[in-house]
This record gives structure tokens, sequence and C-alpha cells, in this order.
């Protein structure tokens, strides 16, 4: 632990400092080569980082964080587009560049004024039992080889959402601090999506469509049309999955998530041709329930496959078991303490 912590430091310094370089760099610079050529050391240093943890989930999060979205954010910004721009506030800058938020615009903000006055308490209410539920299901995952076949694959898919939506929810706990701002949201409850467009476009991990539509989407639909860009961006995304799975194994990928992630854009065309030629479409809960079972099936099938035959899915949920334990450690020695009090 004290190691991790050594690393946590180390990377936040080494980032923070490398992004400070990168707002100033750019702010000289006029967008094209010029900015891409300055920020080149930056985007060579930061897939070096994530190898300060040993801890599996600290090691992916910060690639995730820094080799994904910060990486492709910076690209943004060599080609003079947001979400960063060399005008923002040093903290603003770097809080938006490493953390996976997005500031919500003053049109967003203005929309959401009130509503948002009653969110902490459904926030943390909804966010408690997120936590208490993957909670049951680290501890039941010693089951998981007992499960029926069809029920293995929902359960994983709801494990890496509870785990994926709660990491997310404290990065963006903390840029909320930093920068006082109303963010976008990083997930619209997924499990309701009725279409594979509406799942991975509007509900799922929404900080990655937030990126690869204008880094790969609209780009390529600009020269090729709709079809290719959805292609393309699917391509993209697997790739950098794969690259993702990388920091998780530690070995070369095997392309299935890559697959996976191609066939899910192949499918996304054939959906949006068959919802434009105006034939039958099934009502909403089965449309809902076949998207599931696609998504889950074929996940289960290309998505987890490279991580349960390295068995490093039990190395991943002893660290679950792990940080489970220390924050009942701490909540018991918190509560001994309010009691001495």
């Amino acid at each position: 632990m004290a190691s991790e912590l050594a690393g946590l430091a180390v990377v936040s310094a080494a980032a923070a400092g490398a992004l400070s370089y990168a707002r100033l760099a750019t702010s000289r610079l006029s967008p094209g080569i010029p900015r891409l050529a300055a920020l080149l050391p930056v985007l060579l240093l930061l897939p070096v980082l994530p190898f300060a943890f040993a801890s599996i989930h600290l090691r992916t999060i910060s690639a995730f964080f820094f080799v994904w979205l910060c990486g492709f954010k910076l690209l943004l910004l060599a080609a003079g587009h947001g979400p960063l721009h060399p005008a923002l506030p040093l903290v603003r800058f770097v809080a938006c560049a490493a953390l996976p938020v997005k500031v919500q615009d003053g049109k967003q903000q203005q929309q959401q004024q009130q509503p948002s006055r009653a969110l902490p308490s459904g926030f943390l209410l909804s966010y408690a039992a997120k936590a208490a539920l993957f909670a049951a299901l680290v501890s039941a995952r010693c089951c998981r080889a007992r499960m029926p076949a069809y029920a293995v694959p929902v359960f994983d898919g709801a494990h890496v959402y509870l785990m994926l939506e709660l990491f997310l929810a404290s990065a963006a706990a903390l840029a909320r601090a930093l920068l006082g701002a109303e963010l976008e949201p990083q997930f619209d409850r997924p499990y309701l999506a009725s279409s594979l467009g509406d799942f991975w476009g509007r509900r799922w991990n929404l900080m990655v469509p937030g990126v690869l539509r204008p880094c790969v989407y609209r780009p390529v639909r600009a020269r090729l049309g709709a079809a290719a860009g959805v292609l393309a961006a699917f391509l993209v995304s697997g790739a950098m999955h794969e690259v993702m799975f990388y920091y998780i194994t530690l070995e070369a990928g095997t392309g299935e998530v890559t697959a996976f992630f191609a066939l899910h854009g192949a499918c996304v065309v054939a959906e949006r041709c068959w919802q434009g030629s105006g034939l039958w479409r099934p009502p909403r809960p089965t449309a809902t329930a076949l998207t599931l079972a696609f998504v889950t099936g074929t996940g289960s099938w290309l998505f987890f496959a490279p991580v349960i035959r390295s068995g490093l899915d039990k190395a991943i949920i002893a660290e679950c078991e792990g940080m489970l334990a220390l924050l009942e450690r701490a909540g018991r020695n918190l509560a001994a303490a309010a009691h001495l009090v």
C-alpha cells in the first residue's frame, strides 16, 4: 500500500507538470504541426506513467485516464479543438485533461440549475447503493463457477459496470471539488438502452464517445460517410481497448477485443439501416432485453476471454476484496473514534 501511495504521488506530480507544460507550450503556438511537435514529449510520457503501479486497478485506470482520454484530448488540442484550450485557468486545464470529465457549457448549467440543488442527497444515495451492490458481487464471485451459463455474462457485465461507474464517479467528485463546476454525466443508465447505438453512443462510459466523435467519427464521416465513420470509431475503440488490456495482462493483445468492437460497429451500422428503412421495430422493453443480451453474450465470448484465460480475473477480485476490507477497517476505526468522542 505504501509503495502504491508513493507511486500515486509521483504519477500525480509528473502528470501535473507535463500538462502545465502542455498548456504553456500550446499558448504560444498555432494549431497544427507546431503544437503537435511541442506536445510530443507529453504524449510519449503519458503511456509510461501507469507502470508506476503494481496494482492492476491503479495501472489500468491511470492508463485509461492518461493514455486514452488525456492523449486524445491533447491531440484535439494540437488541432485547435476542445475541450482543452490554452486560455483555460491552469487548474481547470490540468483537471480536465487528466481526469475523465467534461465541464458542462453555460446553457446546460442554466437548464440544470434548479435540479442540481437537490442532487447531492440523491447522488450519494444512488452511489451508496451501487457500492453496496458491487461489494455483494465481489463477495459472490466465489460462486461464479457454479452459476448457470446464461447468468455468467450478466454477472461479469454488472461487475464491470459498477466498478467503472464507482471509479469514474470518484474522479468526477475530485474534479468537481477542484473546479467548482457542473460536469457532464459519465453514464446514463446503460441497462435501459434500447439499441446498440443508444448503448454505446448515449449511455455507456460517455467520456469515450466524447473523444472518439471529434477525433475519429466526424473527420471520417466528412470524407467517407456516416457508416465509415461509425466503423472507424469502433475500430479505434477496439484498438485502444487492446492497449488497456495490455496494461491489465502485460501481454500482447489477441485481437479478440478489437473483434468485439468491430462486430458491434458493424451491427450499429446495420441497426441504423434497419431503423431508416421504416421496417417493424420491437417494443422498447423487448428491444432493451435484446440489446443487453447481445452486449453481454458477445462480451462473454470476446471481451472477457483474454482476462479470464490469463487467470487475472482472480487477481482483480483479490484486489477488490482487499480494497473492501480496507474500507471496512477504516469505517470501524471511524465509528470507534466517534464513539469515544
